[in-house]
């Protein structure tokens, strides 16, 4: 094969593009289903599901959670493994996708986004850390608050499950938003400038997301979610800044070939005309 092969640049025929698709997902989701056994392995040895419970244990009776179906803690123990699977997994995950992209981006635009792959697990691990530390408590003291002197709290396993999930995982995926926001000023779809002039509109989305993703009407889940948001976007504009600046340094004519002359190239032209006449 030679070394200017298309295949060895990356361009392949779209059936095999389709191909290698196909491997990839096949790939991911036998990760998924390794990371789901190991994390089934990891609920049994260790106390992780203890570990779920524990922030809502004060707010129940007897300690417990209530389970209204026979095949509810079977389901229980499914759904947390898969999710401890998907955290397990979601390297290799992210590498599959990487691998598959990666040949389409020139490499002066892979110095940048490998790097900010893996500040993308530190992001979504602090996000996580942060809604089960403060916005969970948080939360389940507001929400068994409300009419506590007529309601008795009877929870089931599998919606306070459920909850837990989605929160945990709203908080670790919003704060990704500085990895979007590098990937798309490398790519160059978004500027410096874009952003600084949708600040106002970012501050009402971000209003509008942190209200919806916060459960009930907890003002405090609310704040605690739009405050880092806020500060990962005005974050996210210096990372453009960043990105933008590098690409000039990249590009910038000092690097390129230097052009011959003006005198050299108009002398060219002038023998090539005193040879053609002659």
């Amino acid at each position: 094969m030679s070394p200017l092969d298309p295949n060895q640049r990356g361009e392949m025929p779209f059936l095999d593009h389709l191909e290698e698709l196909r491997w990839r997902i096949f790939k991911a989701v036998g990760a998924l289903i390794v990371g789901a056994v190991v994390g089934f392995l990891l609920i049994e040895r260790f106390d992780i599901l203890e570990l779920l419970i524990a922030p809502v244990v004060p707010y129940l009776p007897d300690g417990k959670l209530n389970v209204f179906n026979p095949v509810t803690p079977f389901f229980f123990i499914l759904k947390t493994s898969v999710m401890i699977g998907i955290v397990l997994a979601l390297p290799i995950i992210v590498f599959q996708i990487w691998a598959f992209l990666s040949p389409a981006l020139e490499k002066r635009e892979k110095q940048l986004i490998i790097p900010a792959l893996y500040g993308g697990f530190l992001l979504f691990a602090s996000g996580v850390w942060l809604a089960y530390e403060f916005a969970l408590p948080v939360s389940l003291r507001f929400l068994f608050s409300i009419q506590s002197d007529l309601l008795v709290a009877t929870l089931g396993a599998d919606e306070y499950l459920s909850f837990v999930v989605r929160l945990l995982a709203a908080f670790g995926i919003i704060f990704e938003l500085p990895v979007v926001i590098l990937i798309l000023s490398v790519l160059g779809l978004v500027t410096p400038a874009f952003l600084r002039s949708k600040r106002r509109h970012a501050i009402v989305i971000i209003t509008v997301l942190a209200s919806l993703l916060s459960p009930g009407d907890v003002l405090a889940v609310t704040v605690i979610m739009m405050g880092p948001l806020i500060l990962l976007y005005e974050v996210s504009i210096w990372i453009s800044v960043f990105v933008y600046r590098w690409k000039g340094r990249e590009e910038s004519p000092s690097i390129r070939a230097p052009e011959p002359p003006k005198a050299s190239v108009s002398l060219e032209d002038d023998d090539s005309e005193d040879g053609g006449g002659r």
